[in-house]
């Protein structure tokens, strides 16, 4: 059955309260990276008891969330949304974001798909998403102000840099907002999500809503800040209830509210604030099944400079240190030298041929050329900055990986780094 725009929203438990007691929804965690810091945004995992964006127990390749999907839907006969909210961004996430949807498309193609994203790196892939069949995307807009957005973002990484200040916060907001009218062109429902931050932008979210309405937005969801430790805004308190109903009646006059938000964790599943039991159970089940991509690839590789940290671009590597999941911890069996330069994408190609048995290839730093090469042949690309154990302990247990960044990288803008020496955020 070919749904209506307005059955599409009638359908959708978070764009109508009259339904989130009836129809479920899941979230599919496959995009861990994420292309902005928010400074009220600590994306701790792994703990059952907190319900936010950003919290996952477990990560799944897209074959094994169509996988996970299938168990879900047979046991859930009203489960109705199928979402991908991180826990970074979708769009940081790509690869694995167009994999799962496609492969979601095509195993359930009369759901409801929707995805959340900053909006940082939507615009190309609005066309393709509306071809996949994504009807509903929510974008997360803070601020319209660029003095007021740089408050609220530490770094905004985008086209292989990283900005902060006010020209992150410029180059984020123009992203943003160019996203809403194309989406609305293509019939895609918009909701935007304004994180009420008491002292920083709780007044200035109406005009968030209203600049969001002119440009073709559809509801809003004004959401109070829950102070995170270890971040930024950690000391800010939540906003009160008088906050709270100023600021969302205040946004009422350009934009419909959706007001039972459920801050709702990246991998959700079941109604608005009713999850499944065992959740995390029947996920960290999926995630540790083989994936077919990866199956006899037993190997993980590794651009290391001395053997205890993932800390070289790919570029500069010429050798690639092999390990293996052992019953007594991970082992380095062999170094591999990579493909010469000069020889353009044949180089990558190569390297695929040469990590024909390994699943993943950790590295501090990649290009997109051969980020799509080695993706194409089942080499998972994973960009970090710490301890190969924890590298390898996420890939084998199919975990997020945390990475370890160093604000002040003592290699960072020497030798043939390219950076600015205040490290790779």
């Amino acid at each position: 059955m070919t749904l209506t725009r307005e059955n599409k929203i009638e359908e959708h438990p978070c764009f109508n309260k009259d339904v989130m007691h009836t129809n479920a929804r899941v979230h599919l965690p496959v995009a861990s990276k994420c292309n902005i810091q928010c400074n009220y945004c600590n994306r701790k995992y792994d703990c059952i008891n907190e319900s936010r964006p950003g919290v996952t127990s477990s990560m799944l390749t897209p074959t094994q969330a169509v996988e996970y999907l299938r168990a879900l839907n047979l046991t859930m006969n009203n489960l109705k949304v199928i979402g991908i909210a991180g826990p970074g961004d979708p769009f940081a996430n790509p690869i694995e974001t167009m994999e799962t949807l496609r492969q979601c498309h095509e195993a359930f193609p009369d759901k409801i798909f929707c995805l959340s994203t900053n909006g940082l790196e939507l615009e190309p892939y609005i066309d393709e998403i509306a071809d996949l069949g994504v009807t509903h995307v929510t974008i997360t807009i803070n601020a319209v102000d660029p003095t007021i957005t740089a408050m609220i973002y530490k770094w905004v990484r985008f086209d292989r840099h990283v900005y902060r200040g006010e020209t992150g916060a410029e180059i984020l907001m123009k992203r943003q907002l160019a996203c809403i009218p194309k989406l609305h062109k293509k019939g895609i429902i918009v909701k935007i999500n304004s994180i009420i931050i008491p002292g920083v932008n709780d007044k200035h979210i109406p005009e968030v809503a209203r600049v969001c309405k002119e440009l073709g937005a559809d509801i809003i969801n004004c959401i109070p800040m829950l102070p995170t430790e270890d971040t930024p805004f950690e000391t800010i308190g939540e906003p009160d209830k008088a906050m709270i109903f100023r600021t969302r009646t205040n946004a009422s006059a350009y934009l419909p509210l959706m007001g039972h938000c459920a801050r709702c964790r990246a991998d959700a599943a079941g109604l608005l604030g009713k999850d499944l039991k065992d959740l995390n159970v029947l996920l960290k089940e999926f995630a540790s099944r083989p994936d077919i991509a990866t199956s006899g690839r037993p190997y993980v590789a590794v651009a290391t400079n001395e053997g205890l940290l993932v800390n070289m671009h790919l570029g500069e590597a010429d050798r690639l240190s092999i390990y293996e999941e052992t019953p007594n911890g991970y082992k380095m069996i062999e170094r591999r030298k990579t493909p010469t330069s000069g020889s353009g994408d044949q180089r990558w190609i190569d390297m695929a041929h040469l990590l024909h048995d390994c699943r993943a290839l950790l590295v501090s730093g990649v290009g997109e050329n051969p980020r799509v090469i080695l993706e194409s042949c089942h080499v998972h690309l994973i960009e970090m900055t710490g301890l190969i154990d924890e590298g390898l302990e996420g890939i084998y247990k199919n975990i997020p990986i945390r990475s370890i960044s160093k604000k002040e990288a003592s290699g960072c803008g020497r030798g043939k780094c390219g950076g600015n020496r205040e490290g790779c955020a």
